[in-house]
């Protein structure tokens, strides 16, 4: 990773690594491949190499990396007031970047051990703040991070057979096995993210390809346990058959809301997760798979509720979320995530997601409700096999005393306008990943986010996006 040059903010570099990156197009990629003297594509041009450097054949060690670059901007937008924790209507631009190493060994045919080095830099338009549905999931909210490296991921991964039957795995940074038992247990233990085995989904999850809002790649309401860069330390068990998958995790919960520091008193701060997978077949021959999601949280939450009639009865000049005693408060939700493919290169994916919302958001972002639709497609239709492109709409809400809250002047980690005409933040996104050579991908993507932070009076915003993603 050393030897990747440091991106700034300045949104002319990023569009010259695109022009760059795209220069080799053709030759990587075109609709009508060179032919060997047989007449038939070579293999190397009829499967071209993903990824920069081609990655070791043992499957007994995993070395590889990725660069992930976004600039987005938005120009001036209606605000006829502002609080302190809004996105500015004055046009702005911002620059963020991720680069991570992934590593791994394999210790024998069930057990592994994996570990992540991250380096992070940057920063998101308004510094992450004013939008619950934010525009890059790449930044985080605390521009006070150290910028060193940082441990992303180190984790014991440990195979239980439940059967002799054998299938091929796809290998990946998060499991080295090119074979694994059909029916299993696994077991991982360390620090991870949660997001990176719960409430995935084909066609929005991973924002160096794919989308790159908060609430479309992941959940809204799903408030995972996480520090302010998304992990946490977890103990996680998954049950995996032909038609049905089962995992359960508990974890670490941060000290504070949006807190760099993780609570390991199990006894007052935690967070149970559990989900179930079914894979079933809602068209002739197109396997969909519905996911099932419930979590609870413990951890020293404020209420909503006692913020304002703290306010109300003078204790307090504005409702503050966070002026109680240290005490262990119980925060719960449910989520419900679908995809289904139409055909070899297009599909369609949902989300819906629901917590209580009387307990402060504390580990991801302002959402108590949200409700998501969208298309995933491949480029293999048009003979562009690694190129991706989506559509999503996703509608986000909160709970009636905590828009209460913000309304009344309060402030939670994210939002806080000094007051609110609610109505739900409504947003779509659209983007197209081009394969441009090896393991480069440029993309371009546009953003629409009507009534941002949940306020009727501020907006739209809009934000077009250019992203450079390299594969190492």
């Amino acid at each position: 990773m050393t030897c990747l040059a440091r991106f700034g903010s300045d949104r002319r570099a990023l569009c010259a690594a695109l022009l760059l990156a795209t220069a080799p197009l053709t030759g990587a990629q075109s609709n009508s491949p060179s032919q060997d003297p047989s007449g038939s594509p070579t293999e190397a041009q009829a499967d071209p190499i993903p990824v920069m450097l081609p990655h070791p054949e043992s499957d007994r060690i995993w070395l590889s990396g990725q660069a992930n670059f976004i600039s987005q901007w938005h120009p001036a937008f209606s605000s006829p007031y502002q609080g302190p924790n809004s996105l500015a209507p004055e046009a702005q631009d911002a620059s963020s970047r991720v680069l991570t190493l992934f590593t791994g060994l394999r210790l024998s045919k069930t057990s592994e051990i994996l570990c992540d080095v991250q380096e992070t830099g940057g920063h998101g338009i308004g510094e992450a703040l004013g939008l619950a549905g934010f525009t890059n999931l790449d930044v985080v909210r605390n521009p006070t991070l150290s910028k060193a490296p940082y441990i992303a991921g180190l984790m014991w991964h440990q195979i239980i057979p439940l059967g002799s039957t054998k299938i091929a795995a796809e290998r990946t940074a998060l499991s080295l096995f090119s074979e694994l038992p059909k029916r299993r247990v696994e077991v991982r233990f360390g620090k991870l993210g949660l997001a990176q085995f719960f409430d995935l989904n084909t066609y929005g999850t991973d924002s160096n390809f794919q989308f790159m809002n908060w609430t479309v790649d992941n959940n809204g309401a799903y408030d995972y346990a996480a520090d302010t860069r998304g992990f946490t330390y977890a103990a996680m068990v998954e049950y995996h058959s032909a038609r049905i998958s089962l995992r359960f995790a508990e974890a670490l919960m941060p000290k504070v809301a949006n807190g760099i520091h993780l609570d390991a008193n199990l006894a007052r701060a935690r967070s149970e997760n559990v989900e179930i997978e079914l894979h079933r077949s809602f068209l002739p021959q197109h396997e969909g798979i519905l996911r099932l999601l419930a979590y609870v949280n413990h951890a020293n939450m404020g209420s909503y509720r006692q913020a304002i009639d703290d306010f109300r009865a003078g204790i307090s000049a504005l409702p503050e979320i966070t002026a109680h005693p240290l005490r262990t408060t119980v925060k719960y939700g449910f989520g419900a995530n679908l995809e289904q493919p139409l055909n070899d290169w297009l599909g369609v994916f949902a989300r819906w997601g629901w917590n209580e919302g009387h307990h402060e958001s504390f580990a991801y972002t302002e959402v108590d409700a949200t409700a998501l639709s969208g298309v995933g497609a491949s480029g293999k239709r048009w003979h562009r096999k690694f190129d991706r492109a989506g559509l999503a709409f996703v509608t986000n809400g909160i709970s009636q005393d905590h828009r209460q809250y913000l309304a009344l002047g309060g402030r939670g980690f994210l939002l806080g306008d000094g007051r609110l005409n609610y109505a739900r933040e409504n947003i779509l996104e659209a983007y197209y990943t081009l394969h441009a050579w090896r393991g480069a991908y440029p993309s371009f993507g546009f953003q629409y986010v009507d009534h941002p932070g949940y306020n009727r009076d501020r907006g739209p915003v809009l934000v077009p996006t250019l992203r450079l993603h390299l594969e190492l």
